[in-house]
């Protein structure tokens, strides 16, 4: 049970209300205490992937916190909230409604690195503390911009195809593929003001996290049908899932047992960067390679 349980969040839940969800799934099937978190905030008006890491995979939580993301979002055109959401109130209206050209080339314009001012209501902390309790309380809240990269941004090929009509858009769906730190409510703003107009985020899925997709993924009637089966090992992907990326390298139990003890490992015939020591079938560490010595980044106690 060390590795990862992707859920499919639902609408009105909470990132840690979904840990709870997994906490209460481990203890109903009499699994062992373990450590349970996520791997990235998905808001209670956001639905889709949500990695949760069990046991040693919540060390490599912090590296999914960091890896990209993608998102299907719809904006509503004419209103724009206190929250960019419609959890909000309306702070802006507008009755210009933009074509399918101008959003293609808004988009454009804002694929690759920006600058983007993260929203007002968000968890970024303002002199120790969140700016969203801040908002809430009525101060005005100012944020520094922060550099994000938008590797991709698609008007839906429904949308964008569909050239039988000019007619001003109401609404719009995106597809987004963005770096951490990415603010989808902030963009949703971004692209309606660079069309004349203002807007909001009427609908928002993560589809992947990582290397984790919707295919991954189950819903919380799965995990807990799985819970009382006592069949969670099904529904648990590998620790190693989380590190699709990263290049294994097998260990002789000599070289495993000196990593174990935090102690550097000389004579690898690797290439330099990060790779995933296994010794047999059993991680060992998240380790890096540099000049042939090989140390531990962050190792695992299985």
């Amino acid at each position: 049970m060390h590795g990862w349980i992707i859920l499919d969040k639902p609408l009105g839940l909470g990132s840690t209300q979904a840990v709870s969800a997994v906490k209460r799934a481990l203890r109903a099937g009499g699994y062992p205490r373990l450590k349970v978190g996520h791997g990235g905030t998905l808001d209670p008006l956001a639905s889709g992937v949500l990695p949760v890491a069990i046991g040693e995979a919540t060390k490599l939580a912090g590296r999914m916190l960091d890896s990209d993301k993608i998102y299907r979002f719809t904006i509503g055109f004419g209103t724009e909230t206190d929250t960019l959401d419609a959890e909000g109130q309306v702070v802006a209206e507008s009755g210009v409604r933009p074509a399918r050209a101008a959003l293609i080339a808004a988009a454009a314009a804002l694929t690759g690195p920006i600058e983007q001012l993260p929203p007002a209501y968000s968890a970024l902390k303002v002199d120790g503390a969140r700016a969203y309790d801040l908002a809430r309380a009525g101060a005005e809240v100012t944020l520094a911009p922060r550099r994000v990269t938008i590797h991709a941004l698609d008007l839906d090929r429904g949308q964008a195809t569909d050239t039988g009509s000019d007619d001003p858009l109401d609404t719009a769906t995106f597809t987004a593929h963005v770096s951490k730190g990415t603010y989808i409510r902030s963009l949703t703003r971004d692209l309606a003001h660079a069309v004349g107009t203002v807007g909001h985020v009427t609908m928002l899925r993560r589809v992947k996290a990582g290397p984790f997709g919707l295919d991954h993924a189950i819903s919380l009637d799965k995990l807990a049908d799985a819970a009382m089966a006592h069949a969670l090992e099904d529904v648990c992907l590998p620790l190693r899932a989380g590190l699709d990326d990263i290049p294994a390298l097998s260990l002789t139990p000599d070289q495993a047992g000196l990593l174990r003890s935090g102690q550097v490992v000389v004579g690898i015939a690797a290439p330099d960067g990060q790779c995933f020591a296994m010794l047999g079938d059993t991680p060992v560490a998240l380790a890096e390679v540099e000049g042939n010595r090989l140390k531990v980044v962050r190792g695992f106690n299985l």
